[in-house]
């Protein structure tokens, strides 16, 4: 059976039209059900949008009502959901975030008691679970607080990177008006850093609005304004983070992931000499890592699949472009606020703007809003091979659906800046002739 509700990241949509409090209510009872029903150990966590106290109310309901016990974490990053399942041994993790979308979107997403995101099978099930009656006693569950998670959650980071000293540094942070805006300048100020804060005044209905890690610009522009040494950008649920150097010019994933995976090689840190990225990975990336002797394996888009490589090799780090970078030393999970540090471990007191991991290939990316993806992915389906065939050796061209909102996704690397714009544009007038 196909998922219907799922996407690459948990059941994400518009509040009120697809995901309602009687659906939350619904997966939180089949979640907990499948877990194990009665006496299941529920964590639940949020961002800050304003529809996440409602959904956050209805999972608890859903989780009580098959005798689970649902333990209100607050607002957290979703990082925090893996570390604290392994700290105090909880069945099943809940987040209830949108990440990079705005507020009027909300998600859900389950973490299992080995605090990894659930599998497609796992996830299949649970949507087959919604209408039935559930095959645990129906009995009534507990809700608690569970205090103190944000102390729990900075006490892994300041282990993690005791040794790093950043009393020299002047940073700027950019937290999504989302779950880092509380945690993420206190870590930061912990290590020594001199900390200044954009996107930290959360009233339910800012978060990721002209902010973030989706507004990377803002960040770039402060950080030159204001003679920071660099910035770093968050997104909604602080699982992914971009960077901006002294110049404001921006530093995506492919770039800090490179900085990492050659400090933590040079460490005897990175296990198996590999690195696991995905398709949308720049070029600049492979000549780079194959320069330093770094194993390079690419998986789907999705920070689920990094990571299902990761474990099926054996290898500690992996990313994406868009900022989500796991660190298998610290969480299994993407962590906007542990990659932050991880780059700032690796650049050693080296200033950013003069990195040199990687040299990056032109690369033009347009999101195109559709009406039907598939239609869009067949009506462009047969130029964006013909293009792919004459970049070959030289670049390439990559076209593919979100798997969280209703865009295609127009990818074109080239050696030149203008045969790479000249390329998307022609893929993306034919991707709107087609909607």
């Amino acid at each position: 059976m196909a998922r219907h509700l799922f996407g690459t990241d948990g059941v994400r949509g518009r509040v009120g039209e697809k995901l309602t409090a009687d659906l939350a209510i619904k997966l939180g009872r089949a979640a907990t059900d499948q877990a194990g029903g009665a006496g299941t150990r529920v964590l639940v966590i949020r961002d800050t949008r304003e529809s996440g106290e409602m959904l956050e109310a209805a999972l608890a309901a859903g989780i009580t009502s098959v005798g689970g016990e649902a333990l209100l974490g607050g607002v957290l990053p979703t990082p925090a959901a893996p570390l604290l399942i392994d700290q105090y041994g909880f069945d099943l993790g809940v987040v209830v975030s949108a990440s990079h979308n705005p507020y009027e979107d909300n998600g859900i997403k389950f973490f299992g008691g080995d605090g990894l995101k659930l599998t497609d099978a796992a996830e299949e099930e649970i949507e087959q679970r919604l209408e039935a009656t559930p095959s645990s006693e129906l009995e009534a569950g507990r809700i608690r607080e569970l205090h103190g998670t944000q102390e729990d959650y900075l006490r892994a980071l300041e282990a993690r990177f005791e040794a790093l000293d950043l009393s020299d540094v002047n940073l700027l942070l950019d937290c999504a008006h989302g779950a880092t805006y509380r945690v993420g300048p206190e870590i930061f100020r912990r290590l020594g850093a001199t900390v200044t804060t954009i996107g930290d005044q959360p009233d339910g209905r800012n978060i990721n609005d002209g902010v973030g890690s989706t507004h990377i610009d803002a960040l770039a522009a402060a950080v030159v304004a204001g003679g920071h040494d660099l910035g770093f950008a968050f997104d909604g649920d602080g699982d992914r983070v971009l960077a901006a150097d002294r110049g404001g010019v921006i530093v995506d994933g492919d770039e800090l992931i490179a900085l990492a995976a050659i400090q933590l090689r040079a460490i005897g840190r990175l296990n198996g000499d590999g690195v696991v990225v995905t398709v949308m990975t720049n070029y600049g990336f492979h000549t780079a890592m194959a320069a330093a002797g770094i194993e390079v394996a690419t998986a789907d888009v999705g920070d689920r699949y990094v990571l299902a490589e990761l474990r099926q090799r054996g290898w500690t780090l992996g990313g994406e472009q868009s900022g989500h970078i796991i660190d298998m030393g610290f969480v299994p999970s993407g962590d906007g606020i542990a990659s932050a540090l991880l780059t700032l471990e690796a650049l050693g007191g080296t200033d950013l703007a003069e990195r040199s991991a990687m040299k990056k290939l032109p690369q033009r990316l347009v999101n195109v809003k559709v009406a039907d993806k598939d239609r869009a992915l067949d009506a462009v389906a047969s130029s964006a091979s013909e293009e792919n065939g004459a970049l070959s050796g030289r670049g390439r061209v990559l076209v593919r659906a979100s798997g969280t909102e209703e865009l295609i996704r127009v990818m074109v690397e080239a050696p030149d800046a203008a045969e790479c714009d000249a390329i998307c544009a022609r893929l993306v007038a034919i991707v709107e002739a087609a909607d």
